[in-house]
């Protein structure tokens, strides 16, 4: 992928207090078939449970339908949240989707930031860090495709297993969700890619990078580095930023609730000061006044701007942007109407594949 970016969309079913989740659904997979017309790389999927936040709690599973229905999409997640797995049962359902697929696997990673669905899960927060790294140890040993055992902190396997269905030749590409420097030298560690998000500050986008290739050595060699980012296209920068305004204070909304941040529940949980930190301010977000520097953050602007952007965040090392626009209540017609006009008016400037399919 040298010198050249890889454009995904992320689906999602987008809270609207008039539809039903079925209906919310079936919008999911109008997405994905206009996104594979279009020549999007691959679907992201969310996972997140119990509330009205983005309800996909299970992407796997929603994977599967997916592929069965367009079999040469990728497909990938944005991220599944490990702790709250059983890693045999994660590293199988991995290894059967991956057969039953003809696109490629893109599995985003991480540890989760909702107290209220580990609360549900019975999982301890505090064990977060740990029980990511031992599942994702589990899942990697798994897919190897040879016998294993593994003796651990959470999880004993004393006989050896081999994974069934047998994993296939085809490659699954891991990345992990980044919070912080730390996290990306935690994921340089277990040597996987990380995701990180465009509303990062561009300095400390650039200083996870560094941390991440410093402990990731040889693997950060031709690694694919995704981003995530919010769209919004239109004529003028002015009519774009209307758009932001007018369908990001829901979306932010709905976070805040769905995180219980204007609880600090993350205060007295020392693997999370800095989402403490990070999520403090996330309710005044849901003033469209307090959005500007979003706004600057992600791809909302005229085709100008938005390159402006892109060219940036490439600059820094990402050549793999994973765009989205599905906010709660955004009109499904609206939001492919952005996919389409992203995809046809910026995407072939960057991507050879794109430039193929316009041609």
């Amino acid at each position: 992928m040298t010198g050249d970016i890889a454009f995904g969309f992320q689906v999602a079913p987008a809270s609207d207090v008039h539809k039903s989740d079925q209906a919310l659904y079936r919008e999911v997979m109008d997405d994905c078939a206009l996104a594979h017309r279009l020549g999007y790389d691959a679907a992201w999927l969310l996972e997140h449970h119990f509330s009205d936040y983005y309800p996909t709690p299970s992407p796997l599973l929603f994977m599967a339908h997916i592929a069965a229905a367009l079999p040469d999409l990728s497909l990938g997640t944005s991220v599944l949240v490990l702790p709250w797995y059983h890693p045999l049962r994660l590293a199988e359902e991995i290894s059967m989707l991956n057969s039953l697929t003809r696109g490629t696997l893109h599995l985003g990673i991480g540890r989760g930031t909702a107290k209220m669905e580990y609360d549900a899960y019975n999982v301890d927060m505090n064990e977060a860090r740990a029980r990511f790294a031992e599942c994702f140890e589990i899942v990697e040993k798994g897919l190897s495709g040879a016998p294993f055992t593994h003796r651990g902190r959470f999880w004993q396997i004393d006989r050896p297993l081999k994974l069934r269905p047998e994993p296939v030749g085809k490659k699954v590409n891991f990345y992990g969700a980044i919070g912080s420097p730390a996290s990306a030298e935690v994921m340089g560690d277990l040597g996987i890619p990380p995701i990180c998000l465009s509303t990062f500050p561009d300095g400390l986008l650039a200083k996870i990078l560094a941390r991440w290739r410093a402990r990731a050595g040889a693997k950060a060699e031709g690694a694919i580095l995704p981003i995530s980012v919010k769209l919004f296209i239109a004529d003028t920068d002015d009519e774009a930023r209307a758009l932001g305004r007018r369908h990001y204070p829901p979306y932010f909304a709905l976070q805040a609730d769905h995180y219980e941040a204007d609880n600090n529940p993350w205060a007295e949980i020392p693997e999370y000061q800095d989402f403490s930190r990070m999520f403090a301010n996330l309710r005044k977000m849901a003033n469209p006044e307090e959005l500007g520097p979003f706004l600057d953050a992600n791809l909302v602007g005229s085709p100008a701007t938005i390159c402006r952007r892109i060219d940036a965040l490439a600059a820094l090392g990402f050549n793999y942007f994973m765009v989205s626009c599905a906010t709660p209540g955004t009109p499904l017609a609206l939001r492919q109407s952005q996919m389409t006009r992203f995809a046809e008016e910026i995407c072939p400037r960057y991507s050879s594949a794109m430039r193929r399919r316009a041609a």
